[in-house]
């Protein structure tokens, strides 16, 4: 980067052009007045990011905001995802960004369990008392309404461990056009398991970009794909 656009690119920061991403998981009910608190923080301190928001950023250099903008990710399609994480949002003003494992969401109630503990999906002990752990297809689809939803995976899987044409087929392609036939929107991004950077495998990264998704979630970033 030159000096004159590092410095360009300094200057956006201390008007408070970024966005921070924060990341949970399970959010049980037991926790809801902690993750309440912290939520209000963040609300206070910091602007939601809307998808228009995030597309205009990547699209202009514009932030429309007087403050940073705060993207809370919430994983997996955790059934508390939606009656606790996002009822807290919307509380507060807060547009959540909810990826989901669409296998994990299409799994029988009775199954989930096991489901989790096989794909890297932790359970705290409020999970495993009975009942659904995930979300259902309705919750997910009025969650699309005034959040945002997209595939993470269909069975939370690394890019590592997705290695035939078929596997990269259901995971990355059957995830979006699941969640697109429920949602009725077109899915904007997608996620690996342990957040895997774009670039990492190329075979991976033209499966991404040609399934349509534009942005990519990592640990680090958010990349844009097109």
């Amino acid at each position: 980067m030159t000096l004159p656009a590092l410095s360009s690119t300094l200057e956006r920061y201390r008007r408070g052009a970024f966005i921070r991403v924060v990341n949970y998981h399970s959010t049980p009910r037991a926790t809801r007045d902690e993750l309440a608190r912290e939520l209000a923080g963040f609300a206070r301190d910091y602007a939601p990011v809307t998808l228009d928001d995030l597309d205009r950023l990547f699209e202009t250099g514009e932030w429309r905001h007087d403050k940073p903008g705060l993207i809370p990710v919430f994983y997996e399609g955790y059934r508390n995802s939606a009656t606790v994480a996002a009822p807290l949002c919307d509380e507060l003003g807060l547009t959540g960004w909810f990826p989901i494992a669409t296998s994990f969401v299409d799994c029988d109630p009775e199954h989930q369990e096991a489901f989790a503990r096989a794909h890297w999906i932790s359970l705290v002990e409020e999970d495993t008392r009975g009942g659904r752990i995930a979300m259902n297809w309705d919750e997910v689809a009025e969650l699309s309404r005034r959040h945002v939803v997209f595939p993470h995976t269909a069975h939370h899987e690394g890019f590592d461990t997705v290695l035939s044409d078929a596997d990269i087929e259901r995971e990355v392609v059957g995830s979006k056009t699941a969640l697109e036939a429920v949602t009725g929107q077109e899915a904007p991004a997608f996620v690996w398991l342990h957040g895997s950077s774009h670039g990492q495998s190329p075979r991976h990264d033209a499966a991404v970009r040609d399934a349509g998704y534009r942005y990519q979630f990592a640990n680090t970033m958010i990349h844009r794909l097109r």
